[in-house]
């Protein structure tokens, strides 16, 4: 890796990490994003050309084991980046095509690939020789504009080092591609495109085009390239190529090695989806005949990504610093604040990168929103209103399983009906095995959670007397409608359910699936009925009939809702809070001699399920789930939940020792997981907390779970990692119209600098060891109110001050 801070770059090509740097080269603006692939290259079990646009799904039915199974999918579209190129000396045979994995029959002398991150583009350089022994150099340059959404270009410039003749040139648009990007994926459906058609412009011999449609969700889509080149050629010398699903234009650029070539490619993709338009077909074409040349798209493209900088300011020395700088970029890729909060798109899980949980929406903004709340509010209204939009369908959900309010799905994507499989295949074994993870209706209170905390930070009182609210209170209504008296415990019960923890979902003796009482779960109902009691109550007059009338609320309900949050049955064992009811009934794991026998056990579910065996038997947990928790909520909002529950004998040491018990007894499979210990443990254990730091912080840039970040990044890890150093160090909460600062920074991150935007107003903090100086710009209008232990006060524009910390 380079030393340059703003710089994420490869030496030298590996075809084994080719997939991974494909992924982590991915380039995209919230609206599109396309993989960072050679563009030379073809979908190969290798390299992986994908583009997607954000929130362009497509449904498709397979059969399987005599079951008809459907699913949703985020849509692979036509390839753009096709340009290949090939020498044709003055004497001697042509050369072969190149490819990195050939080198054109001869021998890959030079190569490197970088991420520009302060520019936003990607870059290559490589030098090879042929076949024949002749030496070329090529330079290129890609971006994918982030202040024209539809537009990306790609430049490319030739040097013939020792011949003389013309370098050829293949352009491109491939609409003959699938969803064929994770290879467990491969018995079921990939055809998503239909009605693929090519043509020319007829003002432009340079410029073509390809159309196509989804062929379920019926979405029209059409990409438009032009391709310049210099030195120009007469256009006679343009020969297009086309079939129905491809269309290509091949020419013959002159060269010498005083004479370099070059050539331009700029695209505009539009879909159906897109306002403003009146066909996608004109759109595109008309938006690439205006774009300007590759270097004044370059000008405003970095522009663009200097506001962003600007906005999202982090500063952290060293190698930790480095990686955050790149989970920033691609996260701001994923979720531009210009584009995405334009859009009805969710928070993808594994971000535009790749066809890995199909792109499907999970709990995910739970770790992005907190980031993006105190940079970019706007962004976060317009992702908490894709939940919105689809509150009906998750009330229709609730409904067909005899429930009132809203119950939100495990994976969301287009309309917001569950998209969770019904099957999953494990790759270990080879058997496709159920998957119940729809059970996990935690969801719906961590969408209730990032409505509150929105509010918290924005202090957006529309929002929180409206939109918000019905959301919180259909989601408390499916609580109170899902909670079951036990007489016997003489409290409330949840009953089969799964928990953040996907490795046990079920009971080793029980043919039914779910568990009972899943802490984490009954926990976070309990905090939702609560503050929905609360929202009910002091929601102004006016608008608690307007919200009551329209989701149908009798006055009554809160009343019962308030009884339940106090009555939830937590299950406890050995002095410390069970996962879910029995769990210390469970056997103990052997888990030295299974990390003996198979190094790597993230994944223990698969490595049990192919010896027949299952989690469901052990204690042993896939990722954090009780100790989510404290993620969550500080230790005294943890301790005042359980004093409301009427568990009054929690205290701080039961919450340090339930940390403690299942830290022994976590594989970390999810990528989450070390976010969440590192952030639980940043106050106590600070040598476990950076360890937990370090795995969270290389858990893509590493892959360290072993070929899943080729499939797509892991966005709340990237996010929670930047939120932990944000919040998580600096104890940074939002509360009473002030920043709350109670530090607790670890050794290895003692000094650090970054930016917030809390009320409207940017806050830069900047944690010395001992001190955190706080500043507002003197460009603000307002001062900001800063809390660290028992002072406050209040920073004027143009100001800093000092404070110290509590020893």
């Amino acid at each position: 890796m380079t030393d340059s801070a703003w710089e994420w770059a490869y030496d030298g090509y590996d075809p084994e990490a080719e997939p991974l740097r494909e992924a982590l080269c991915t380039l995209g603006n919230g609206y599109l994003a396309t993989r960072g692939a050679a563009p030379e290259t073809i979908a190969d079990g290798v390299h992986y050309p994908g583009t997607y646009a954000a929130g362009l799904y497509n449904r498709a039915p397979t059969l399987l084991a005599g079951r008809r199974l459907e699913h949703e999918d985020m849509v692979n579209l036509p390839n753009w980046l096709v340009l290949r190129f090939r020498v044709r000396p003055e004497d001697g045979p042509d050369g072969d095509w190149f490819t990195p994995d050939g080198a054109a029959g001869g021998e890959l002398l030079e190569y490197r690939q970088w991420l520009d991150l302060r520019s936003g583009t990607l870059e290559r350089r490589f030098r090879y020789r042929d076949a024949h022994g002749r030496h070329t150099r090529v330079e290129q340059s890609r971006l994918v504009h982030m202040g024209d959404p539809h537009l990306a270009a790609l430049r490319t410039a030739f040097v013939a080092e020792d011949w003389t003749g013309a370098i050829q040139i293949e352009s491109a648009i491939d609409g003959s591609i699938g969803n064929t990007g994770v290879p467990r994926y491969s018995d079921l459906a990939d055809h998503h495109l239909t009605s693929l058609h090519t043509g020319g412009d007829e003002t432009d011999p340079a410029t073509v085009w390809l159309r196509c449609r989804t062929n379920e969700s019926d979405i029209r889509v059409v990409v438009a390239a032009r391709t310049r080149v210099e030195p120009e050629i007469r256009r006679e010398d343009i020969r297009t190529h086309r079939s129905d699903f491809r269309v290509g234009q091949v020419m013959d650029l002159p060269i010498a090695p005083d004479r370099p070539a070059a050539v331009e490619k700029t695209v505009a993709l539009h879909t159906s989806r897109d306002p403003a338009i009146s066909s996608p077909q004109s759109a595109a074409l008309q938006r690439v005949r205006r774009a300007p040349a590759y270097a004044d798209l370059l000008g405003s493209h970095r522009m663009a990504w200097d506001r962003l900088w600007r906005h999202a300011a982090l500063d952290v020395p060293g190698e930790p610093g480095h990686i955050l700088r790149v989970h920033l970029f691609h996260l701001l890729a994923t979720l531009s604040p210009a584009h995405t909060a334009e859009l009805d798109v969710g928070v993808p899980a594994r971000g535009l990168h790749g066809e890995a949980y199909r792109g499907h929406v999970f709990w995910d903004e739970l770790f992005v929103l907190p980031y993006l709340n105190l940079h970019f509010p706007d962004l976060s209204k317009a992702l908490i209103n894709y939940r919105y939009r689809r509150l009906p369908e998750a009330c229709r959900s609730a409904h067909a399983i005899g429930r009132a309010g809203a119950m939100y799905p495990w994976q969301s994507g287009s309309d917001g009906r569950e998209e969770t499989p019904e099957v999953h295949l494990n790759p270990r074994s080879g058997r496709w095995l159920p998957d119940n993870s729809r059970l996990q209706h935690h969801v719906g209170s961590a969408v209730a959670y990032n409505v509150w905390r929105y509010g918290q930070v924005t202090g957006d009182v529309e929002f929180a007397h409206s939109r918000g609210a019905e959301m919180l209170l259909q989601i408390a209504r499916f609580w109170a409608d899902s909670a079951v008296y036990d007489r016997q415990h003489e409290r409330y019960r949840i009953l089969g359910v799964l928990g953040p923890d996907e490795y046990h979902d079920g009971y080793p003796d029980r043919d039914t699936s779910g568990l009972d009482d899943n802490a984490y779960t009954n926990v976070t109902a309990s905090w939702v009925l609560a503050h929905a009691v609360r929202v009910a109550r002091t929601l102004p007059v006016s608008r608690r009939g307007e919200v009551f009338e329209r989701i149908g609320m009798a006055e009554g309900e809160p009343d019962e809702w308030d009884e339940i949050s106090r009555r939830l049955y937590v299950p406890f064992h050995e002095g410390v809070i069970s996962q879910f009811d029995g769990y210390g009934d469970l056997e103990e794991l052997d888990w030295e001699g299974y990390r003996k026998k198979y190094g790597d056990i993230r994944r223990l579910d698969r490595i049990l399920e192919s010896e027949h065996d299952t989690v469901n038997r052990y204690k042993a947990s896939k990722q954090a789930d009780t100790v989510m928790l404290g993620y969550l909520f500080q230790p005294r909002e943890l301790v005042a939940v359980f004093h409301h529950l009427g568990y009054t004998s929690f205290d701080e040491d039961t919450w340090r020792d339930t940390v403690a018990y299942y830290l022994d007894r976590t594989s970390h499979g999810s990528t989450l997981s070390g976010v969440v210990h590192a952030w639980v443990l940043g106050r106590s254990r600070h040598a476990k907390a950076w360890s937990y730091m370090q795995d969270a912080l290389a858990s893509d840039v590493c892959d360290i779970q072993g070929g899943t970040t080729s499939e797509g990044i892991h966005l709340g890890a990237m996010a929670g990692t930047l939120d932990l150093v944000q919040r998580g160090l600096t104890g940074l909460e939002t509360r009473k119209g002030a920043l709350w600062l109670d530090p607790a920074p670890l050794p290895e991150l003692s000094e650090y600098a970054f930016s917030v935007r809390f009320r409207g107003v940017e806050v830069r903090l900047h944690m010395r060891p001992g001190e955190v100086k706080v500043s507002v710009p003197e460009w603000e209008e307002a001062p900001a109110r800063v809390r660290l232990g028992e002072r406050t006060v209040e920073v004027e524009p143009g100001e800093e001050t000092v404070l110290p910390l509590p020893e």
